[in-house]
């Protein structure tokens, strides 16, 4: 499902066209490798002590499974375990004067992750999202959210910054229980020719599902908590006021928008786990004593619904939890704190969770994203299925219940984001090392173009 797309190619005249920055990084990447071996080596006396290193990372996984999926004196015991492991390893590296071996091999290996991301980020080919001029508009109508982000629209002048630049402005009644897509129609039918949101990305996602049907521009005031939709167009989410700036002098993306079950979002779809934890009225006041009170009936209890879930080309049986992306994470990060490179690719992106085990804990605290407990696809359609009748899911962060099955699927390029012209802008976020990518582009060796590289589509 994705394919390599680089810079590194012969030209017309069969010369190689690989950047000499990115094959000295990769050389000097495998050099910052082999000086983390030759570290471990030189402890080699003493090798005993230095995979203790390593039992210390799995314990404290094992014991941060204890900690969320056990109560009472299990808890407190997995707690101290995650707490400790890692003091203790750090305390016997003091004791048997292995620290300096220990922080040498890390600060190589961590050098050597850097030169190695930097090199494949210097062959890769720009695939920045293409935009185009925008036309000005005649009747723009914002509608905001006063509470979202802690009072933004309000702290940050947004109404009156809007209205001084010939917007109508909206703000939701939100103890009258308002929908935000009956508004945005009703604002269609009296003439708008440009609609925008300032909220989180549940509202932004549904004034965008309005545009996207009447094919109007839309803007995004990334006036909520996290604004991941704001952050990957490239928006400045510290002043939410220069994202009107797009009323004046704006370019237009064609971007991608995701839908679950016959509604949009923008963001992420989550199914499992997290889903029906955020079903808990209690949550939004206390995040962290809900979740820990209702997470050891869902990770090993009966309390989870049994979840599949099928993809254009797999299935993926019994996740515990499942994230489901309109367009694909740089990496696969299941709480969804990580970048897209891009929002125009035509495909979602899913990210499955199984850890039903301290050994899977342990696992994932040494592979991390490699671990088996983690699978990471993209596709164009996903299913979920389930035992029961209703799927708990969490939309853009709301809480809703689907009914089974829930089709989750992309509407490629429908819906017509208009931006800042000056903007900070989404930096490229490099996905897992590939290392083999770099002893080829080390040693000269033009990269397959045939190889696979996550975030470039077919």
């Amino acid at each position: 499902m994705n394919a390599t797309r680089t810079t590194s190619a012969a030209g017309p005249d069969g010369s190689d066209r690989t950047p000499l920055s990115a094959r000295a990084l990769a050389r000097f990447a495998l050099l910052c490798v082999a000086g983390a071996v030759a570290a471990v080596l030189a402890g080699a006396g003493q090798w005993l002590i230095l995979l203790l290193g390593l039992a210390g990372l799995a314990l404290a996984g094992a014991g941060l499974w204890w900690a969320l999926a056990h109560r009472g004196l299990a808890r407190l015991c997995g707690a101290l375990l995650a707490i400790g492991a890692p003091i203790g390893v750090l305390v016997l590296y003091a004791v048997s004067g292995l620290w300096v071996v220990a922080v040498a091999a890390v600060a190589a290996w961590t050098t050597a992750v850097a030169c190695a991301r930097s090199a494949l980020r210097r062959l890769r080919s720009p695939h920045g999202m293409r935009h185009r001029s925008a036309r000005p508009f005649r009747r723009a109508v914002l509608i905001m959210n006063p509470r979202s982000g802690g009072g933004k629209v309000g702290r940050f002048g947004l109404v009156e910054r809007a209205e001084a630049l010939g917007a109508r402005v909206i703000l939701l009644d939100l103890d009258a229980a308002p929908d935000p897509v009956a508004l945005a129609r009703q604002a269609v039918a009296e003439g708008a020719d440009l609609l925008g949101a300032a909220g989180g990305d549940g509202t932004q996602a549904l004034v965008a599902s309005v545009a996207a049907e009447h094919g109007l521009p839309f803007v995004v005031v990334a006036a909520g908590t996290r604004n991941h939709f704001a952050m990957d167009l490239g928006l400045d989410r510290d002043d939410p006021a220069k994202s009107l700036d797009a009323l004046t002098d704006g370019v237009e993306l064609r971007v991608d928008l995701g839908e679950v079950g016959g509604l949009p979002f923008v963001n992420t779809a989550s199914f499992g786990t997290y889903a029906q934890i955020v079903q808990s009225p209690e949550y939004r006041e206390a995040k962290a004593a809900t979740a820990l009170e209702q997470l050891p009936d869902l990770l090993t209890g009966d309390a989870a619904a049994a979840l599949t879930a099928r993809t254009d080309d797999e299935v993926v049986e019994a996740p515990q939890a499942v994230l489901v992306s309109n367009n694909p994470y740089a990496r696969a990060d299941p709480l969804g704190v990580g970048r897209r490179p891009r929002l125009d690719s035509g495909s979602l992106g899913v990210i499955a969770v199984r850890v039903e085990s301290a050994a899977r804990a342990a696992e994932l605290a040494l592979l991390g994203e490699r671990a088996s407990g983690i699978t990471s696809l993209t596709s164009r359609r996903v299913v979920i299925e389930s035992d029961d009748e209703l799927i708990p899911v969490a939309v853009d962060g709301e809480a809703l219940t689907l009914p089974s099955p829930v089709v989750c699927r992309v509407r490629p390029g429908v819906l017509r984001v208009r931006v800042p012209r000056h903007r900070p802008g989404a930096p490229y976020i490099a996905p897992s090392v590939d290392w083999r990518r770099v002893v080829r582009l080390a040693f000269d060796r033009t990269p397959d173009p045939r190889e696979k590289e996550p975030g470039a589509q077919r």
